[in-house]
């Protein structure tokens, strides 16, 4: 949401969201973006958030307001800040350097929007084992324009790139955060782009309303016929009788090892989210 817009930024602080990111880019014109690099910092430092981490979108280094919008948000010390048109990991690096005096806890992350990211993907999530890069967050918007590509319901010109983001972050341990959905009211689109992204792997999505948390927040929950499967594999390979098997049949179904693990990360998932749950109902 723009960092222009007081009334959003409080609302903001009652979502529930796992993320508030506050934007000095897109969202804010040229001639309020210097009020709204204030309105963040201010924001960042009153706090009032709660559990929700706080990333403040700057305007890239090479614009007139970049420079000046690292070391604002830098010194308030959100829990990210997220670079945007990223297109390589030589900017990783420079946006990593512009935040060495940022405490350690703020971390990096950056938009991949552009064709050059996306064609570099492996080189800029593996930037994260030397930089504070944490997280990429996929800009389908942006991305279009410069593929000249049409935004089809299927996403479909957008699929190697969606793909191939997920694999450069799980393997270098990032997260990775599906794009916004631009139809503000067409809901049943919103749901199938967002269990799209859930299939793709991705972590969670951005958004651009609120009425577009309820049905994310349950695309990347854990369904419950995914969590009962969880549940009796894990329960399977703790029985006595299967100690030392590395392959069982759980109802009908082959579960190796590897399942174990995943069915062990979807159960403490959906325990997280039960607590969080409870957390915002009783506040």
């Amino acid at each position: 949401m723009p960092a222009s817009n007081p009334r959003a930024v409080e609302k903001a602080r009652t979502l529930p969201c796992d993320v508030v990111i506050l934007d000095l880019e897109d969202a804010v014109l040229p001639e309020a973006k210097v009020a709204a690099r204030g309105a963040a910092a201010e924001a960042v430092r009153d706090g009032g958030f709660g559990r929700r981490e706080v990333v403040v979108r700057v305007n890239a280094l090479e614009t007139a307001w970049g420079a000046d919008d690292l070391d604002a948000i830098a010194a308030a010390g959100p829990d990210a800040i997220l670079a945007p048109k990223a297109r390589g990991p030589d900017d990783v690096l420079a946006y990593d350097r512009a935040l060495a005096a940022a405490g350690p806890g703020t971390r990096l992350w950056i938009m991949v929007e552009t064709v050059q990211a996306v064609l570099n993907l492996a080189a800029v999530a593996a930037a994260a084992a030397t930089t504070r890069l944490e997280a990429m967050v996929m800009g389908l918007n942006d991305l279009a324009r410069e593929m000249g590509a049409r935004q089809t319901a299927d996403r479909g010109p957008f699929q190697f790139a969606l793909a191939k983001a997920v694999t450069a972050a799980r393997a270098n341990g990032l997260a990775a955060l599906d794009s916004v959905h631009n139809e503000i009211e067409d809901l049943d689109a919103l749901e199938a782009v967002c269990r799209q992204g859930a299939d793709f792997g991705f972590d969670g999505k951005s958004v651009i309303h609120p009425s577009h948390l309820e049905i994310c927040n349950r695309a990347f929950a854990p369904a419950p016929e995914e969590l009962a499967w969880a549940r009796a594999v894990i329960a399977a390979f703790a029985a006595p009788e299967n100690l030392g098997n590395g392959a069982l049949r759980v109802e009908g179904r082959l579960a190796e090892a590897l399942h174990r693990d995943q069915a062990a990360r979807l159960v403490s998932l959906a325990k997280a989210i039960s607590a969080l749950e409870r957390e915002r109902s009783s506040s």
